[in-house]
């Protein structure tokens, strides 16, 4: 009997799984030529760098000494970093001089002003302090008006004209502020203390420029109403210290507000 032969197909040529290990060969070849390539280093690069950490410190202002592909800008290594920006420190030196300056004018003009109101006797009824906008003089209302009146009292002339008399010998700026205390007000005259407020400071600045040689244009007035106590308005003295006027003689470096 004939045995049946069975023919086998056989696949010629390398085996399939040795396809896919030579591209693999052939990438992990690549990545490492990669690697090879970036890791060249430039000599010279190298060299500076080694020899800025040597002679120099890593946080002084010399510029770098590798040179840039594309610089933007050339620098002077021989200029002190300290001295690149002299209007600067200059301008910021000028400020500081004009401040300290500013700061004595206003202490001469405050020890002037307590001395005048010392020597005439007005103490008593014109508080003189300093603060950021300049010499302010707190005058209480029963000084100078009625309760809830703006026309100015005739026992106040005498002491108005003490002030107008400081005033000439200054070419400062004067803000006149009306203050009020919390008590509401509706007369046909003062629909609110905003108005009130108001007409007081303005009669004080019409009185001073009545009876002494000022000029107008240094007048500033402001009524503030009730809105900048000094005190709650809860006792009676209290109340009394809020209404007043306040002349502010300005720092002698502000011209307008």
């Amino acid at each position: 009997m004939n045995r049946r032969k069975t023919s086998r197909d056989t696949d010629k040529g390398a085996p399939k799984w040795m396809v896919t290990f030579s591209d693999l060969m052939t990438l992990i070849l690549v990545f490492f030529i990669l690697l090879f390539s970036m890791s060249v280093v430039d000599d010279a690069k190298f060299n500076a760098i080694a020899e800025s950490f040597r002679e120099r410190s890593m946080f002084d202002f010399n510029p770098s000494l590798i040179p840039f592909d594309n610089p933007a800008e050339e620098v002077d290594r021989d200029t002190d970093p300290y001295e690149r920006d002299d209007s600067s420190q200059e301008d910021f030196l000028d400020s500081d001089n004009e401040d300290m300056d500013k700061d004595k004018e206003l202490d001469e003009l405050l020890k002037e002003v307590l001395e005048y109101l010392e020597a005439n006797n007005l103490l008593d009824t014109i508080t003189a302090i300093r603060n950021e906008q300049g010499v302010v003089l707190v005058l209480q209302e029963q000084v100078l008006f009625e309760s809830a009146r703006a026309q100015i009292i005739p026992g106040a002339n005498e002491f108005l004209k003490k002030v107008g008399t400081l005033l000439e010998t200054i070419p400062n700026v004067i803000k006149v502020e009306g203050h009020t205390d919390s008590r509401p007000i509706n007369t046909i005259q003062f629909p609110s203390n905003w108005e009130l407020s108001g007409a007081r400071a303005s009669s004080i600045i019409r009185h001073l420029l009545d009876n002494h040689d000022l000029d107008p244009a240094r007048f500033i007035s402001v009524g503030y109403g009730d809105t900048r106590p000094v005190a709650p308005n809860t006792t009676v003295e209290n109340l009394q210290k809020n209404r007043r006027v306040v002349i502010v003689i300005s720092d002698p470096t502000i011209e307008s507000y």
